[in-house]
């Protein structure tokens, strides 16, 4: 039996070209038109996207950002306390657990695009990212200011600045890719079809939808695989398994808070809560 066409592509169409509305409204529409078309992966893809991704799946690399790390310093004096908010380290001056932990350059931006839309739209420049165990490591780079002589030096916290326009970025890239999509299913429906069907659908996301994993591994959304005619089943899997065991990042099962910074120096107090889930 032939299956029906998929109904539901000029929904999702309408909610990408309209600024206004939300990515994480377009998301939703995609993994509907990902149901009717009975498609796994682009399913999981756009599930991903909006609830965010688990600490030990394939990173898109458009996920992984460059942000520097910085410290704020208290420097006790006689009369009073200096603050430095905002100081520029370098790796090589991260305690050594921090380094053997991966804590590096790159951020993994893990949160669900709501989220992200929420940051993106606060007010400032900047997002400070607390990598998992900072407490611990701002005690020990303390330390290390002791023992170099600097009695009065305490390290207060350690943080990533993130730009906004970076994580403006990541949700611009999303939205190219759903459009991306959409021209694709549209290119290989004929004149007159009004609706595509799930081969069209298939073919148009393996084509919009080949992105790279953090460590420029391609992520592959297989149409053949993951498409099924009505009252039948079809599985597939974004991550396929490597062939030697990885090391899992610094970030596993953790806890990550994000805070919007405001003018320079200064930490604004909203924190949204990143949670690996287990």
């Amino acid at each position: 039996m032939t299956p029906p066409d998929v109904q539901g592509l000029e929904q999702l169409e309408g909610a990408l070209l309209d600024d206004q509305t939300s990515l994480a409204s377009a998301l939703r529409r995609c993994l509907m038109l990902g149901g009717y078309a009975h498609h796994q992966e682009l399913r999981t893809w756009a599930l991903n996207e909006l609830q965010g991704y688990a600490d030990d799946d394939d990173l898109p690399a458009y996920r992984r950002v460059p942000a520097a790390l910085e410290v704020n310093v208290n420097v006790h004096e006689f009369g009073g306390i200096t603050q430095y908010n905002g100081r520029r380290i370098s790796l090589h001056m991260l305690p050594e657990p921090a380094r053997e932990r991966g804590v590096g350059e790159i951020v993994p931006i893990l949160n669900g695009v709501r989220e992200l839309e929420r940051l993106a739209a606060r007010e400032g420049k900047s997002v400070f990212v607390a990598p998992p165990g900072a407490a611990e490591y701002a005690l020990l780079m303390t330390l290390q200011q002791r023992q170099a002589g600097k009695e009065g030096t305490e390290i207060t916290s350690l943080h990533w600045n993130v730009a906004v326009a970076i994580v403006e970025g990541i949700l611009d890239h999303i939205r190219t890719r759903l459009t991306l999509f959409v021209a694709e299913v549209r290119a290989s429906m004929p004149p007159g079809q009004q609706n595509p069907n799930p081969a069209q659908i298939g073919d148009a996301a393996e084509r919009a939808f080949n992105i790279s994993a953090g460590d420029n591994a391609t992520v592959h959304i297989n149409a053949p695989k993951a498409h099924a005619e009505r009252g039948a089943t079809a599985s597939a899997n974004i991550n396929e398994p490597a062939t030697t065991p990885t090391p899992q990042p610094f970030w596993h099962r953790t806890v990550v808070f994000w805070t919007a910074a405001g003018a320079a120096g200064a930490v604004a107090s909203a924190i949204i809560a990143w949670v690996a889930i287990k």
